[in-house]
């Protein structure tokens, strides 16, 4: 006769997977979330420009408003001036070729006597311009050039605005996501060295 066939359950009451079969993974963990920002600040510059604030929210612990664009150069006047965000510690942006504003640009400000940090954000589409804040924050300079430099971003006023990491001739804007990088470096290398590039 056959033998009795034994049940898969252990002592401990927990079944085994079945032969062949892994174990389900673990439900994956939400990610963090965008929650609504709400200061006296922010009451204040939404009081002054209406819909022109977009968003105020925090992500991860970092505070940042989305604005206009026809208003960012006066209200990055305001936040240097009146709200003390005297340090311009970065410019940059991001590039979603998809949508019909294609590009954030993003001013990451700190201000000494309060010992905060915002970031202002605004959406503009690609050959749409920003005035510069060079007149607000000398530093803001170079970080201008090299967003144009990057991402071919044009910043009105801005007293020199040329190429700060690459070479004048160079094509396009690497930091652009459709940007063929490997095709412009053999391009130039060749274009400029005379030798086939190593990549």
């Amino acid at each position: 006769m056959p033998e009795e066939i034994k049940s898969s359950t252990p002592p401990g009451g927990e079944s085994k997977p079945a032969a062949g079969h892994a174990p389900a993974a673990p439900a994956k963990p939400a990610g963090a979330t965008a929650v609504p920002w709400e200061s006296a600040m922010v009451a204040k510059l939404k009081g002054q420009y209406g819909s022109g604030i977009r968003e105020s929210s925090t992500y991860l612990g970092q505070n940042y408003i989305v604005v206009e664009p026809s208003i960012v150069a006066e209200l990055l006047q305001i936040l240097r001036d009146r709200e003390q965000f005297d340090y311009c510690v970065d410019i940059t942006a991001v590039h979603y070729p998809d949508r019909e504003k294609q590009f954030d640009l993003v001013w990451i400000l700190y201000s000494f006597p309060r010992n905060e940090r915002i970031r202002v954000k605004t959406l503009i589409a690609d050959g749409e311009s920003v005035r510069s804040a060079v007149s607000v924050w000398a530093t803001a300079n170079w970080l201008e050039r090299e967003v144009f430099d990057m991402f071919g971003i044009r910043f009105d006023g801005h007293p020199d605005l040329k190429r700060i990491l690459l070479p004048d001739g160079w094509k396009g804007h690497p930091l652009r996501k459709d940007y063929g990088i490997i095709q412009q470096d053999q391009e130039w290398v060749k274009a400029n060295l005379g030798i086939e590039s190593g990549q």
